[in-house]
Parts: C-alpha cells; structure tokens; sequence
C-alpha cells in the first residue's frame, strides 16, 4: 500500500508541471525526479531484495552518470550537448538529478517488458526500447525549457527541432546496454504480477500524462505524436495484456 502512496506523490507532483513555471517549475523538476528514483528503487528492495536494489543503482544510477559525462564531454554517443545550471549541483559536468532520472524509468520499463515476454534477449531488448521511447517526450519537454541545449541540432524529427536525431539513436542503444548488464545483474526476474502493479501502473501513467501534457498544456503537440508512437510499441501491448488478465 505504501508504493501506491509514492506513485501518488509522483503522480501529483507532474500535474504541478504545467502550474509552475521559471524557478518553482525547475525545483518541481528536481522534486519528482527524486521521488520517482526513491519509488523505483524502494519498489525493487520491497519485492525483490536488497541485492536488487542494489544492482538497479549501481548499473542504472552509476552507468548513467558514466553515460551522461562521457555524452557531455565527447559528444558520444548522443550528439554535442550541455547542461544549463537550471537542475541543481553537478557531479562529472552532469546535473546529479540526471543521473536518478534514468532510474526512475529503467525500473518499471524493466518490469514492463516481463510482463510482456519471458525470454531473457526479448526482455532485454523491449525494456530498452521501453526506456529509450521516453525520451522522445523527455528530451523536448526539458530543452523547451532550456534545462539542456544542443549544441548540433540537424537532422532532427519532423516539427521537433533543436534535438538531433543521434540523441534518440543514443538513448537506444545506452538503454539496452543498461537493461543487458542489469539482467545479468538479475538473473531470471520472474513476473509479480501483483506486487508489480505500482510500475505497470507508473509506466502507462507516464505514457498517458506525457501525451496529454505535452499535446494540450505546453505546447509540443509533435513530441506528443511521436511519444505516443514510440513508448506506445511498449505502453500500449502492456495495457491490453493488463486488461485481458484483469
């Protein structure tokens, strides 16, 4: 019952979003970020051990602040790109919320995909597209509000630019390393279906709020459709198998 409570504290801290803006907007961003890392991985401790909990900070918490410095520093594997001081004290050159923001979401993407198929690659590979997918609402929504800026921009998807297209093209890759080296971390995670609900529901949450949001609050209706289409190859099927075994 205490998940549910989080997911609520999540829940209601993204529809303060749209209602703030400037500073208190970037402080909100902060504040759900970390709320969304602590349920995360309070989630993992809380049904599968202490080890797995451990095993999702090190790999998703550590591997993407190893990821994101690199990225900064180099240009690879996203594109050229730096941080603005919007999001707080940095670690390695990168925003120290970044880093627990790839946590947030590389846990129910991950618990997502076994729902969704029960071999090992197939998982790997859904769950990393599960993850990746959320940036096509991610990253338009934080550079609109120049948390981070792109330094080369082109090419870039249809009605959203300033994002290249290598940025996605990294997000991929990154996320089925991470999601790789996690389920060797894991071993064989079989599905909880009820002690799993809370992630099944954050992730079709996050899905169907990031469409809304963007498509009628902030004005990024492009990064609505193509979020729509990209997180829907994972959100969608899990909702019908949701709705089928209910």
């Amino acid at each position: 019952m205490r998940i549910w409570f989080g997911l609520g504290a999540v829940v209601l801290a993204e529809i303060g979003y749209p209602l703030t803006e400037g500073r208190a907007r970037a402080a909100l961003v902060v504040v759900t970020v970390c709320l969304g890392f602590a349920l995360s991985v309070w989630h993992a401790y809380s049904t599968r051990g202490a080890r797995a909990a451990g095993a999702l900070v090190l790999v998703t918490t550590g591997g993407g602040l190893l990821v994101e410095a690199i990225g900064r520093s180099t240009g690879h594997p996203f594109g050229a790109y730096d941080y603005t001081g919007a999001l707080g004290p940095r670690l390695l050159g990168v925003p120290v919320v970044i880093p627990l923001a790839w946590t947030w979401m590389a846990w129910p993407a991950w618990v997502a995909a076994g729902r969704l198929t029960a071999r090992p690659l197939a998982r790997v590979g859904v769950a990393g597209l599960g993850l990746a997918a959320w940036d096509l609402f991610l990253d338009p929504q934080m550079v609109s509000q120049r948390y981070w800026l792109w330094h080369t921009s082109t090419p870039a998807l249809p009605g959203v630019p300033g994002i290249p297209l290598t940025n996605y093209l990294g997000w991929l890759g990154v996320a089925v390393a991470l999601m790789a080296l996690l389920r060797l971390a894991l071993g064989d995670d079989p599905v909880r279906p009820g002690a799993d609900a809370p992630m099944y529901a954050m992730y079709l949450w996050t899905y169907t709020s990031s469409i809304v949001a963007h498509g009628l609050f902030l004005g990024l209706p492009a990064s609505a459709a193509w979020g729509a289409v990209g997180m829907g190859l994972v959100a969608v099927p899990l909702a019908v198998r949701l709705w089928r075994s209910s």
